[in-house]
């Protein structure tokens, strides 16, 4: 009997998402993808899946609100629909949270009218933090994740460094890596482990919504003993190296896949010369 495996991606159709998706195809998975795109983005969704079956995988792309409750449920019935009409045995492996869809406003400005408001910041949490819960809770739910499977959730430095307007995505990253932590806990009778990756700066789309992304790459090559940017590419190598039986004792933690770029406090004083450059227009 056939046994497929199979990588859920939640934000699969750009940034860490679609990269991590492409990198999971040439090592052997299925991909299934959620993603949100309109008709003038959903073209990335569509370039994403041709290249998973160019490495010669299956991918079995939704375009809906990853964070709707509902969705989340019929979309999981179809899934498993899918699973159970198909040859062979099907498990998913490894559910990687990656969506990147919250409100960049500040909490307090001289403007009180331009300020977060309560659905924003109710919604950035529920999108960025709250909807792993409920997609690991639905996988369980339906035996859909078999035993050795990974839970790997993005975040980054803002979870515990303060950026303008980055407030309510900020107090989101800081709950997804408490979500990881619990599920690390609550998961393990089930051998199944939870981490977050917490990239460096990196060209994405995500990063360009950011009003003072120039000045926050200019800062991170400065700051990066490699004096660049990483890349989608390297996210990806580590996410899908962490779905390896090898990692199997890797739990509830926040790895720093950033060349370094974390550990330096202020920019490199020994060299004047930052070889990476940023390209945002």
């Amino acid at each position: 009997m056939t046994s497929k495996k199979w990588a859920l991606i939640l934000g699969a159709s750009s940034g860490f998402g679609a990269g991590a998706a492409r990198r999971f195809a040439t090592e052997g998975y299925d991909v299934i993808g959620i993603h949100l795109d309109r008709k003038s983005t959903r073209h990335m969704a569509e370039a994403v899946q041709e290249d998973v079956r160019k490495s010669g995988q299956e991918a079995v792309f939704f375009n809906i609100n990853a964070a709707d409750p509902l969705k989340i449920e019929s979309t999981l019935d179809a899934i498993h629909e899918h699973f159970t009409g198909a040859e062979g045995e099907n498990t998913i492996i490894a559910l990687m949270h990656s969506l990147a869809f919250g409100t960049l406003l500040p909490f307090i400005t001289a403007d009180m009218k331009k300020v977060m408001r309560p659905k924003q910041l109710t919604m950035t949490t529920e999108v960025m933090a709250n909807s792993l819960i409920y997609w690991v809770q639905g996988l369980i739910k339906r035996g859909m994740m078999s035993s050795g499977g990974r839970i790997i959730a993005m975040t980054s430095s803002g979870s515990r460094r303060c950026i303008p307007d980055y407030g309510a995505v900020s107090s989101a990253k800081a709950a997804l890596e408490s979500h990881v932590r619990q599920l690390s806990l609550e998961l393990a009778p089930f051998n199944i482990t939870a981490n977050a990756v917490c990239a460096g700066v990196t060209d994405t789309d995500a990063l360009r919504k950011i009003p003072i992304n120039k000045k926050l790459a200019r800062v991170a090559i400065d700051r990066n003993p490699h004096h660049r940017l990483g890349t989608v590419e390297e996210v990806a190598d580590t996410i899908v190296g962490l779905c390896s039986p090898a990692f199997r004792w890797i739990n509830g933690n926040t790895i720093h896949c950033d060349g370094g770029e974390d550990a330096v406090a202020v920019g490199n004083l020994l060299s004047d010369q930052a070889e990476g450059s940023f390209p945002p227009s």
